[in-house]
């Protein structure tokens, strides 16, 4: 028969373990629960319309963009004068309706275009895009994600900041997230497929890198590339620039925010760049960036000199 020591002893384990504390033994511990890897991840910055963070969440994000023109681009005429800068004002947002699928509003805007040679000054709104993101891999133990985002790109923006020309087109996406401790790798493959040959059909490919120091300061490094698969019909599009010169003359197309439908972009198929900046976890709830990116291919095959983004995602 079990002594009335014996017997206190056990209830008192049994009144232990009942009321949430786990006991273990020293040589098989019980491990405790993992944590959510995904807490501390952020979004990339660069490539912002197309390369996105592999988790479906709900989010506001504001964008804006400065922009330099290259001093000269490379036409079939040569190569000729523009510098100056555009400017861009965004608001994207991500609504989740699980955990694994979202509704994403990847593109709109405001651009103030501020040439200083060939093209005109010019303001007017951005095409409207957006769509689904889905994740098929999602393990918050391990920090692993795959998702596939569908998006379509409706041509309702002004012609005068080279938009709302063609049929629209659609983005085909995969995103990868890997968190590791302190350290986070992202990536996206993707394709633009346009519904007319008013535009040019291109894939991407970006890539991201990042390591929280502290939450104030997470740097990261991103790469970009653009690459034209078919290029575009788009001669006489955009009508206030040039008399709708710009597709049938220039040697490469727009990378990441403009499609000109440049009949001549297979001479200069890819543009490549990278970005350099970091993130500001200010609340667990709002992240801050900055990222400076410039290209690594000739300035002159694209419309990139230099640009600096600024972003907030605000999750909810």
């Amino acid at each position: 028969m079990n002594s009335p020591i014996a017997v206190a002893a056990s209830l008192t384990i049994l009144g232990s373990a009942t009321a949430g504390t786990v006991v273990t033994d020293a040589k098989n511990p019980i491990p405790s629960a993992p944590a959510d890897a995904f807490a501390n991840a952020r979004r990339p910055i660069s490539n912002p319309t197309l390369f996105d963070l592999a988790l479906p969440s709900s989010n506001i994000h504001p964008i804006f963009i400065y922009h330099s023109l290259p001093d000269q681009i490379s036409t079939k005429l040569g190569n000729l004068d523009l510098g100056g800068d555009v400017e861009v004002y965004a608001l994207q947002f991500e609504y989740a309706l699980t955990d694994r699928l979202s509704i994403v509003a990847t593109k709109d805007g405001y651009v103030d275009m501020n040439p200083n040679a060939l093209l005109s000054t010019e303001n007017g709104w951005a095409n409207l895009g957006g769509g689904l993101k889905y994740a098929f891999i999602l393990n918050p133990e391990t920090g692993t994600a795959l998702s596939g985002t569908a998006t379509f790109e409706f041509p309702t923006g002004n012609s005068d900041v080279f938009q709302g020309e063609g049929d629209g087109a659609v983005n085909l996406i995969v995103s990868g997230l890997q968190m590791a401790d302190q350290w986070q790798f992202a990536g996206a493959l993707g394709f633009q497929i346009p519904f007319s040959d008013e535009q040019s059909t291109s894939s991407f490919l970006s890539t991201h890198v990042s390591y929280e120091v502290t939450p104030w300061f997470i740097p990261l490094v991103e790469l970009n590339w653009f690459h034209v698969i078919d290029a575009g019909d788009g001669a006489g599009n955009f009508s206030s620039q040039v008399g709708g010169a710009v597709p049938a003359v220039v040697q490469f197309e727009g990378g990441d925010f403009f499609n000109l439908g440049a009949e001549f972009a297979d001479e200069n198929r890819d543009i490549v760049t990278a970005a350099f900046g970091f993130r500001s976890r200010i609340t667990d709830n709002v992240q801050a960036g900055f990222a400076y990116e410039i290209p690594l291919t000739d300035e002159e095959t694209n419309l990139m000199e230099q640009r600096f983004t600024l972003d907030l995602v605000w999750s909810f």
